[in-house]
C-alpha cells in the first residue's frame, strides 16, 4: 500500500478544455476526439496549469515542429505527471538527447529490421492461435483481458528470452508505471524497482551463460567509445522495450477490435479483401494511435505563432495531429483503404519508434488470425467497454459476442 504522502491531490472535472485541459480526465479517457477538436479550433498551442504547466501542440504542423526541435524541447521526462522528481532511472534512447540519443538508438535498430521480425512473424501466429483456442468455445469473450493484452507481452518476452509464462508481472509493472504512476509515485517506484531487479538477474544469469536472445544482443553491444554497455543503460533498455513495447501494441490492436466490432461493412471487408489489410492497419493506427508523448521546455521559442516558456511541459499528442484535418482529408472518418496516410502514429523526429516495424506485424497478424477464426463478432451490450488512462490509450475492458446478431 503507498503511503498517503506519495498520492497527488485528485485533479477537479474540467470545466474549461481550452484553459485548463486535463489529459487524466475521465471525459478526455472515455471520448478524446471532440475535445482535441474544440482545442485545435482555438489554437495550434494550448496551456494549463494543471501538472505544473503543460502546454499541448493540437495541430500536426505543432506536434512536428516541436518533435523535430531538439534544442528547445529535451525527452529526459517522457510522461506528464502531477510531479517532477529528480531523474534517477533513464531509459535510453527514448529519455536521451542528443548527442547521447543517435548511439542509444543505433543499438536497438538491428532486432528490430523487417526480416527479424519475419522470423519472429511464426511465433506470433502461433500465440494468437494458442491465445483463440482458449475462449473460441465460449462464444464470448474480454478481448482485451483474454487476448490484446497477451499477444505483444508473448512476443516480446519469446524475443527477450525470459519466460512467455512472466507475463502478468510485465502487465503489473506497466499499469504502475503508465497509469497509477501518474498520480501515484510509489507505484511508479516499486513497479520500477521491481523491474529493474527481475532484469538484474537475468544480466547475471547471462554473463555465466550466454544465450542466443535480446537481453544478450544488448549485453554484447558497445557504446560510442567501442566499450560494453553499462548495466545500468542495459537496464535501462530493458525497461523501455518492456513498457514501449507491449502497453503500446495492446492497445492499438484492442481499438482495431473494437473499431470492426461496431463497424461490420469494415470488418466483412478485410474478410472479403485481406490485401487490404496493410493499408488498413495504417488507418487503424492513425485514428486510433495508443501514444501521447511529452518533452520538457528548455529555452523559450516560438511554435505555430505561440510563445512556448521554460519550466513547463509538453504534452506531445500524437494522436491528436493524426486527426487534424488539415493533414488528413475526413480525419475523424475512419477509411480502411486510404492510400495517403502520412500519420504520426510512431512519432516523428529523432526518436520515431524503434519497434513500429514489431508493432505493425502483431498488430497484422493479430488480426489476420482472429478474422480467420472469429470472422464475425460484435461488442456484448451486457458488458462495458473501458479505456486507460494517461500515456497510452486502449481498451482495457472489451466484452465480444461471437456470431451474427440474431
Amino acid at each position: 500500500m503507498s503511503d498517503s504522502a506519495s498520492i497527488m491531490p485528485e485533479h477537479p472535472p474540467v470545466t474549461d478544455w481550452v484553459n485548463d485541459f486535463d489529459h487524466t480526465d475521465p471525459t478526455w479517457t472515455e471520448n478524446p476526439f471532440p475535445i482535441w477538436e474544440k482545442l485545435r479550433a482555438a489554437s495550434a498551442v494550448v496551456h494549463t496549469e494543471r501538472f505544473l504547466g503543460c502546454y499541448m501542440p493540437t495541430t500536426y504542423q505543432a506536434v512536428k515542429e516541436i518533435a523535430y526541435d531538439t534544442e528547445h524541447f529535451s525527452s529526459r521526462r517522457v510522461i506528464v505527471r502531477d510531479v517532477r522528481p529528480e531523474i534517477t532511472a533513464r531509459a535510453p534512447p527514448i529519455t536521451s538527447d542528443p548527442p547521447e540519443h543517435k548511439p542509444a538508438k543505433q543499438i536497438l535498430l538491428p532486432p528490430f529490421t523487417p526480416d527479424a521480425m519475419k522470423k519472429l512473424e511464426p511465433r506470433v501466429r502461433a500465440i494468437c492461435n494458442e491465445l483463440i483456442d482458449e475462449f473460441i468455445a465460449d462464444g464470448k469473450c474480454d478481448a482485451a483481458a483474454r487476448y490484446t493484452k497477451h499477444v505483444p507481452v508473448r512476443a516480446i518476452a519469446h524475443m527477450l528470452g525470459i519466460p512467455e509464462k512472466d507475463g502478468d508481472l510485465f502487465i503489473k509493472w506497466i499499469h504502475g508505471i503508465l497509469e497509477l504512476g501518474i498520480k501515484d509515485d510509489n507505484a511508479l517506484m516499486e513497479a520500477v524497482r521491481e523491474m529493474t531487479g527481475y532484469f538484474a538477474g537475468h544480466l547475471e544469469q547471462r554473463k555465466s551463460n550466454p544465450t542466443d536472445d535480446l537481453i544478450s544482443t544488448l549485453m554484447k553491444a558497445k557504446d560510442r567509445d567501442g566499450n560494453p554497455l553499462a548495466d545500468e543503460h542495459v537496464l535501462g533498455s530493458l525497461r523501455l522495450l518492456l513498457i514501449a513495447g507491449i502497453d503500446t501494441t495492446w492497445s492499438a490492436i484492442g481499438s482495431s477490435l473494437w473499431h470492426l466490432a461496431k463497424t461490420p461493412a469494415d470488418r466483412e471487408r478485410l474478410v472479403k479483401e485481406p490485401e487490404l489489410m496493410p493499408l488498413a492497419v495504417e488507418e487503424l493506427l492513425r485514428a486510433y494511435s495508443p501514444v501521447t508523448m511529452a518533452r520538457e521546455v528548455m529555452k523559450e521559442t516560438t511554435i505555430s505563432g505561440c510563445p512556448v516558456k521554460p519550466g513547463n511541459m509538453v504534452l506531445l499528442s500524437f494522436p491528436a495531429a493524426n486527426r487534424d484535418p488539415a493533414m488528413f482529408p475526413d480525419a475523424d472518418k475512419v477509411v480502411i483503404d486510404r492510400k495517403e496516410n502520412r500519420h504520426a502514429a510512431f512519432g516523428l523526429g529523432i526518436h520515431r519508434c524503434v519497434g513500429s516495424n514489431l508493432a505493425r506485424m502483431e498488430m497484422t497478424v493479430a488480426i489476420e488470425e482472429w478474422l480467420k477464426r472469429i470472422p464475425d463478432f460484435r461488442l456484448d451490450p451486457a458488458g462495458k467497454v473501458t479505456w486507460s488512462e494517461g500515456t497510452v490509450r486502449g481498451p482495457r475492458q472489451l466484452p465480444l459476442l461471437f456470431g451474427k446478431a440474431n
